[in-house]
């Protein structure tokens, strides 16, 4: 799914961080991320694998879901969110899973 457009190389089926030439643009969008409260951010683990989820779903579109029209990367890194088509679920806080 990746079209050329007057030389800017766009992949329609790509996260934020994978699309090239956007670097500057999504780059408070990962500073957000990264400097999430420790007790809100899901582990690294859970992240890339709702990512992974994210990256196989064919409501997404730019880095963004389709369905609800929030960025994957900034929902998927929230621990206690969940996919609006229950693709993947919520870490409720205090579970055993939570810091990992």
């Amino acid at each position: 799914m990746e079209q050329k457009d007057q030389n800017i190389h766009r992949c329609r089926k790509c996260l934020t961080r994978d699309m090239a030439g956007q670097e500057e643009y999504f780059r408070s969008l990962r500073e957000y991320i990264a400097n999430l409260d420790e007790d809100i951010k899901a582990p690294a683990a859970l992240y890339e694998d709702r990512l992974s989820v994210c990256k196989q779903c064919e409501l997404l579109l730019d880095g963004m879901c389709r369905s609800c029209g929030c960025y994957v990367e900034l929902r998927a890194a929230v621990a206690e969110r969940s996919c609006p088509w229950n693709k993947w679920k919520a870490l409720k806080s205090g579970t055993a899973e939570s810091r990992q």
